[in-house]
């Protein structure tokens, strides 16, 4: 996080980044801050606009209890309440329908908020469920694509071009026509997954 005269400060790319927010959704909170109170800015980082982080987050904090019903949490409260990765939120919720994670209960934006207790219930019993995966398993580029919550045509340049930290394969299966198949074990990609997480 950037400073400027001694203060903390948040450009617009930082609050859609820590707080889910979509781009449109901020800059018309900025436009209308006549009526809504929003805070101005302090300066700007670069070519972009900043605000003082903790003005900004109680701006956002008291608009935020106005606007969402109690008993709600944001992926971030979730992530922190039960000690998960934001990244395995997100993997979680890209597959729910595989895995029954709750829709959320409330939208405001992109940002979007589940009923904590129904969130809970759910996470719990998905912890109780028998492992039907082993770590040792070995799985396919598009496999490592769903364990990552990526979409499969991301994951399919790491073979030529892999990312720091991307694992080598277990076993490379030729195919037909000089294509071969990679095949990473489960406990590689998820050990890549928790070191971006």
């Amino acid at each position: 996080m950037a400073t400027l005269e001694g203060r903390r400060v948040r450009t617009r790319a930082e609050l859609m980044d820590e707080h889910g927010l979509g781009r449109s959704t901020l800059e018309k909170w900025y436009r209308e801050r006549a009526s809504n109170g929003h805070p101005e800015p302090v300066g700007t980082v670069g070519s972009q606009l900043a605000w003082d982080a903790d003005e900004w987050d109680r701006w956002y904090e008291a608009r935020r209890s106005r606007d969402v019903p109690p008993g709600l949490a944001t992926r971030d409260e979730l992530a922190e309440r039960h000690g998960v990765s934001r990244h395995r939120l997100k993997q979680l919720w890209a597959d729910r329908a595989s895995n029954g994670h709750p829709d959320a209960a409330y939208r405001a934006g992109k940002a979007l908020y589940w009923d904590e207790a129904a969130w809970t219930a759910w996470y719990r019993a998905l912890a109780e469920r028998p492992a039907e995966e082993g770590p040792d398993d070995l799985v396919t580029l598009a496999d490592a694509a769903r364990i990552l919550g990526l979409a499969q045509t991301s994951v399919t340049v790491y073979a030529r071009r892999p990312p720091a930290g991307w694992p080598e394969p277990a076993r490379v299966e030729p195919l037909g026509g000089g294509r071969v198949r990679r095949l990473y074990r489960r406990r590689d990609i998820l050990a890549y997954a928790a070191s971006k997480g």
